[in-house]
C-alpha cells in the first residue's frame, strides 16, 4: 500500500512538473508578440501568432508617402511597387505581412520563417532571437544558410 502511494505521488509530481514546463515554454514562445520598431525606426511591425506559427505585418511607416520629388509617385502613399507579382504591386505598404511562418525553436529563438522586404520586393529565409534584457529582437535575413545574410535589431515598443 505504501509503495502504491509513493508511485502515485511520483506520477502526480511528474504530471504537475511537465505542466509547468509546458506553461513556461508557452510563455517563452509568445515573448515576441507585440509591436516592434524596425531598424532606424522606419516602420512598426506587429508580431502575432496563428496556431503555433508567428507572423508580422507593417502597421506604421515613418514616411508613409514617397518623398523624392523626382519619383513618379512623389506624394503618393507607399505601395508594394517592387513586388515580383504584378497583382500585388498596387497593395499599400501598411498592412503587408513581412514575417511569415516562424516556429518557436526554444531558447528564445524563432526559425523556419521568411521575411519580405518591400523596398526591393525580395523574400529571404529568416530567423529571429530575443534579447530580453535589451528588449531587442535580432532579425537575420539570409539566402540558403544564415552565414550569408544581414542582421538588424528591432526595438520593442513599450507602453508607458
Amino acid at each position: 500500500m505504501k509503495k502504491q502511494r509513493l508511485v502515485l505521488l511520483v506520477l502526480i509530481s511528474v504530471f504537475m512538473t511537465s505542466g509547468l514546463i509546458c506553461k513556461a515554454q508557452s510563455f517563452q514562445r509568445d515573448n515576441i508578440l507585440g509591436k516592434w520598431y524596425t531598424e532606424d525606426n522606419k516602420s512598426i511591425v506587429k508580431i502575432y501568432r496563428k496556431g503555433d506559427k508567428f507572423y508580422g505585418k507593417i502597421i506604421w511607416l515613418k514616411n508613409p508617402t514617397y518623398k523624392d520629388k523626382d519619383d513618379k509617385d512623389y506624394g503618393k502613399k507607399k505601395y508594394d511597387r517592387e513586388n515580383p507579382k504584378a497583382n500585388l504591386r498596387s497593395r499599400p505598404t501598411i498592412g503587408i505581412m513581412v514575417l511569415k511562418g516562424f516556429k518557436f525553436d526554444g531558447e528564445e529563438q524563432w526559425t523556419g520563417g521568411t521575411i519580405y522586404d518591400p523596398e526591393n520586393g525580395k523574400t529571404y529565409d529568416c530567423k529571429m532571437w530575443l534579447n530580453s534584457k535589451k528588449n531587442e529582437l535580432g532579425v537575420r535575413g539570409f539566402i540558403g544558410f544564415s552565414l550569408i545574410g544581414r542582421t538588424t535589431n528591432w526595438k520593442r515598443i513599450v507602453k508607458k
